[in-house]
This record gives structure tokens, sequence and C-alpha cells, in this order.
């Protein structure tokens, strides 16, 4: 969650007048709660003028939001569809717009959408105006700096394997992730996962647990293609995800189906505590 006060560049603002009028922000719109504030200015820096029209717009973002592309994305975004009710419009500047979409148009274009027109980085202010800014440079070096998912093609799927085969993979790889996936039903057309990830084994440096498991998590959303083809019905699925992490960019290499009759992944993974790598 990031203050809002803390993004704050002084000088002067759009002066909003008596156009525009304050509602809370709808329940619908879940990637803008928890933001540091709750109600929002109608219409917003869209152009949307209705409740109904911002809903339906910013909903087809919340899938980007929830990959975590870029830490600013959130704000970012609820900047523009759900401004802060204050007495100016407070714009995104023009740098956290360029971080944003060097960081996630790939994701958006992985899912086979280009960076829109509407958020073309040259329409917002630059840093000397008031509005929302990036935070300082000093970020990176407070935070860990976590491998990032990329787009990629599928692995395909393997059902039919032995224990040894596994335990070569694993000798190459750097983690090793069970995944239990199915489908959400859900109200509206859109498709809608459930991602339980547990971590079998990590060998790359520092990386902790919940940090592999969560960086899966992110893989599965950019690369939703491959839930698809790994979900076909609503009935769960068990996979085991190997990988290697390269400069950076976390990749998955194997993905081996987890099926209860099958004991060759549970024979790899008990046995890899103890395994001797050629």
């Amino acid at each position: 969650v990031f203050a809002v006060n803390s993004f704050l560049r002084v000088a002067t603002g759009l002066d909003i007048g008596l156009s525009t009028k304050c509602v809370v922000i709808p329940k619908e719109m879940g990637m803008c709660h928890k933001i540091g504030y709750s109600e929002m200015r109608l219409p917003n820096l869209m152009g949307h003028t209705s409740m109904a029209e911002v809903i339906q717009k910013s909903t087809t973002w919340q899938h980007l939001v929830h990959t975590d592309c870029h830490p600013h994305v959130r704000t970012f975004l609820c900047s523009l569809f759900a401004p802060i009710c204050l007495d100016t419009f407070i714009h995104p500047c023009r740098s956290m717009c360029v971080a944003v979409r060097d960081s996630c148009a790939p994701v958006l274009l992985c899912h086979g959408h280009p960076w829109p027109a509407s958020l073309d980085c040259d329409r917002f202010p630059g840093d000397e105006d008031m509005c929302l800014a990036p935070l300082t440079k000093d970020y990176k070096y407070l935070h860990k700096v976590l491998p990032k998912p990329t787009c990629q093609t599928c692995p395909v799927v393997e059902e039919f394997f032995t224990h040894k085969r596994v335990l070569e993979v694993f000798c190459d790889s750097n983690f090793a992730v069970k995944v239990k996936l199915s489908k959400k039903r859900t109200a509206s057309e859109d498709q809608e996962y459930n991602i339980e990830c547990q971590v079998e084994f990590i060998t790359q440096g520092s990386l902790l647990p919940y940090e592999t498991q969560s960086m899966i998590q992110q893989w599965l959303l950019i690369n939703e293609k491959c839930i698809e083809r790994m979900t076909p019905t609503h009935r769960p699925m068990v996979y085991l995800l190997v990988g290697n992490i390269e400069e950076g960019i976390i990749l998955v290499n194997q993905v081996y189906r987890w099926q209860r009759k099958d004991s060759q992944l549970t024979l790899a993974t008990q046995k890899w505590r103890y395994h001797k790598c050629l």
C-alpha cells in the first residue's frame, strides 16, 4: 500500500470546480481498495462519466494488477480510474507511467494486447509538476529484488516419466514447485483460477520458499495460456513446475502432471534429499 502523500510533488494542478463529485470506490473495483483512500472523483481521469462504465473498464485491468508486473501498477491505474478526492486532479507523473509501461507492456503483449493509446505516457505531466511520482531510487536497495517471471512458450505437460529421469532434470534446475490449479466459477464470462503452490526444493541462493511460491503464481498469471491448457475442467489438477533462474528471469522448463496413482514424482522428491548429481 502506497500512501498518496508520499508521491505528491508541489505545484499547481487542474482546478476541478463543480463539474465532478466524490463517490465511494465500489466493491467491484477490488484493485483500488486499501490504497490509502476510499472515495474517488467522478468523472475520472479516463473520461468515464458513470460508475457502471468505470467498473466495466477497470475490471479488464485487474488481472494485470494481480501479476504484480511493477510495484506501482496499482497506484498508477487507480490514480486514473479512481482519482483521490482532492480540490485538484492529481495525475500520475510521466516517469511513473514509463516505469509501469516498461515492466507491464510485455505482460499485456503476452495476452495479445498492446499498451493502449489511452495510456500514452506523453499525456502525463513531468516530475516537476504536481503529480504522483515513483518512489525514490533507494527503494530497490531497501527491498529485495526478486527474479521476474516472463512471457514464454508453455512447456509440454509430461505424463509419462521415471523418477530417475526426474532426478536428472532436478540436477539441472534451480527450483521445483508443486501447483494445484482449479477454475473458479464466476458470474462473468472471464476465466479465473485458484492457484496453490508448495515448494519442493530451491537451490537458488537466498530465495525463500514464500518468495518462490509468489514468483510461480506470477508466472502462471502472466502465462495464463498455460493455465488454460492445464485446467481443461473445473476439477483440480496438480502439477510439478521445474525450472531455472537466469539473469534475473524465472523460467519454467518442465511441467509434470502429478497423478495420485503415479508414485514416480513422489519417489523423485523423496530421493532428491539424498541424491548426488553427477
